[in-house]
């Protein structure tokens, strides 16, 4: 006989009821918790999404043309890429900057990490340090400014930097790495080695194949002979070859403390002491010195090179060694 709800007892009917209610309340619970767990976790993705961050496309940085830095208290800083190498102007005269350095710079700018929202109203700028006087950074790329950002205040914990794009409401904040470029002098940006090459591995020390050195009166020569080398000029009885290569670094990765302002180049002489290297593809680089100033400094001009260095003494005592510190010292 088939079961329905007419041919059910009273207390058989009660009981079916009470099950179907657990079951369709059993259902009910699990999808109203199914609802609410997609909700928390859309949420929290929305939540990461909208602190996952870059300030500036990867592509477009590519295209970077120019970069101003306006610091508080400093004068602008700008940059301009010339034939993929890049250069501060600096009071009408271009100085080479170092393309590492202005990577590191535009990595921060295009890397995507987190940048929290921290406010959306004009009212809190000041609080956050964004008016209109904050340093503030400008990229330029072919066509136009492609980044407008203000910097503001670090956080309590001095950890993070709030930022916002000039013309947008919203302030973020994030590694406060990018201070760090904001507070250096113009000439940590400088490519100021004699051989601007020797940055990326150009010239290094194994392509010298003779090194020239005159001053004081002293000639000394360098002539590279397969894994060691000739030495004429002066008298070495035991050469000590790996600390030649190491000088020969030290002429090659030669820097500068600054440049010499165009004003005062006639104002020194740079017959006083001199450099030759010849590398191996053909190439003959000279450096010409000036005799020590008042500060120990030195003036240094390269051949086919614009620019005159400023050389400081901690530089030359590395430059100019006696016939004893090429030879190795025999412990009796």
């Amino acid at each position: 006989m088939r079961v329905t709800m007419k041919n059910l007892r009273p207390k058989e009917y009660q009981m079916t009821y009470k099950k179907r209610l657990i079951c369709l309340l059993s259902i009910t619970g699990v999808l109203a918790l199914l609802y609410i767990g997609s909700f928390i976790f859309n949420y929290d993705k929305n939540s990461v999404r909208s602190s996952s961050y870059t300030w500036l496309d990867p592509k477009a940085a590519e295209k970077t043309t120019r970069i101003v830095i306006t610091a508080e208290g400093q004068d602008p800083i700008d940059f301009i890429k010339k034939n993929d190498k890049w250069f501060s102007v600096t009071k009408g005269n271009e100085y080479p900057v170092r393309a590492v350095r202005v990577e590191d710079f535009l990595n921060i700018l295009t890397t995507r990490s987190s940048w929290p929202v921290r406010s959306s109203s004009s009212s809190s700028y000041e609080g956050f340090g964004l008016g209109d006087d904050s340093p503030r950074i400008t990229v330029y790329g072919e066509f136009g400014i492609i980044l407008d950002i203000i910097i503001g205040y670090d956080d309590i914990m001095g950890k993070e930097t709030y930022i916002r794009k000039a013309g947008q409401s919203e302030v973020r904040s994030g590694e406060s790495g990018i201070k760090s470029f904001l507070s250096n002098s113009l000439t940590s940006w400088y490519n100021i080695r004699l051989i601007p090459e020797s940055e990326s591995g150009g010239v290094d020390a194994s392509s010298v194949q003779r090194l020239t050195v005159y001053n004081d009166g002293e000639t000394q020569i360098f002539t590279r002979n397969k894994r060691g080398w000739d030495i004429s000029g002066i008298t070495v009885e035991n050469p000590d070859f790996a600390g030649i290569d190491s000088y020969i670094g030290n002429v090659v990765n030669m820097e500068g403390e600054d440049f010499l302002d165009s004003g005062s180049v006639s104002d020194y002489t740079y017959d006083h002491s001199r450099f030759v290297l010849e590398l191996g593809n053909g190439r003959i680089i000279t450096i010409r010195m000036s005799a020590p100033d008042e500060m120990n400094k030195r003036y240094a001009q390269v051949s086919n090179s614009s620019y005159t260095y400023i050389i400081p003494l901690w530089t030359t005592v590395r430059i100019f060694r006696k016939a004893e510190n090429f030879q190795i010292s025999i412990e009796e």
